[in-house]
């Protein structure tokens, strides 16, 4: 007796796969090292090397004397209406900025900063809300004043016009872009004498320069000459204004390359 076994032949698709899943095979196989995990840099260190540099800083200072001055003040009034708070605030506004202008006080120069009108509230009588007693106005102007020497009639003329307020008043340099360009200089001959004497000290020499920064020191004003609720001046006495003196201030920070 005979037994006879049959091996069915693989179709032609069933070849294609199975050569298909032996090249993948072989290629996991022989790339299996390159997908092993290793670091990556952003920069090769051994391709670059890093500038040779120092790294200074200077601030040159110019002391200039004010010449303009900014005048705040207005008027505040409270009265039972707002017609009345209106009408009265109106006319002392009027009559502080025709005292302004009698001085050569340019239109320009005067400048309404604020107006506000707020009821006032009595709130002692126990009622809620409480009750409208009458009704506050407000109006300030900024004045710009040129003439240092009309600074001090300013104040009093204003006040004996019928201004109520005296904020402050603040001095400044109208124009000091040539002062800046003093002290921008006066910086960074500051800042290259610190290099060449760190260069020098080291036995080594400045070649150039990488990198400049410049920052602007904040301007530091007089104080404030200021009043609140002002009364009117005695006339025959008159309000004394100094304006002392202002810096302009540059500092830079240099990046210097070394020989």
């Amino acid at each position: 007796m005979s037994t006879t076994l049959t091996i069915p032949t693989p179709g032609v698709r069933t070849r294609l796969i199975a050569a298909g899943i032996g090249v993948s095979l072989f290629l996991a196989a022989t790339s299996a090292p390159a997908l092993t995990p290793r670091p990556t840099l952003a920069v090769d260190p051994s391709s670059t090397t890093p500038e040779h540099t120092v790294s200074v800083s200077g601030t040159g200072t110019v002391t200039l004397k004010p010449d303009v001055a900014d005048l705040h003040l207005g008027v505040l009034l409270n009265r039972p209406t707002v017609k009345a708070a209106r009408t009265d605030a109106a006319v002392a506004m009027t009559k502080v900025i025709a005292a302004l202008k009698a001085l050569g006080i340019a239109d320009k120069d005067i400048q309404t900063s604020n107006v506000s009108l707020q009821p006032t509230y009595d709130y002692n009588n126990g009622t809620n809300p409480p009750r409208i007693t009458g009704f506050q106005m407000s109006n300030s102007v900024t004045v710009t004043v040129r003439d240092l020497d009309k600074l001090g009639d300013a104040i009093d003329n204003t006040l004996t016009a019928g201004a109520t307020s005296l904020d402050g008043v603040s001095f400044r340099v109208d124009n000091q872009t040539a002062a800046e360009a003093q002290a921008r200089q006066a910086a960074m001959a500051e800042a290259k004498s610190k290099a060449d004497t760190l260069a020098a000290a080291a036995g080594i020499s400045i070649g150039g320069v990488a990198s400049i920064t410049e920052t602007s020191a904040p301007i530091q004003y007089p104080i404030p000459y200021a009043l609140g609720a002002a009364s009117a001046p005695d006339a025959k006495v008159a309000t004394p204004v100094q304006a002392g003196t202002t810096d302009v201030t540059i500092t830079v920070a240099v990046v210097y390359l070394i020989k």
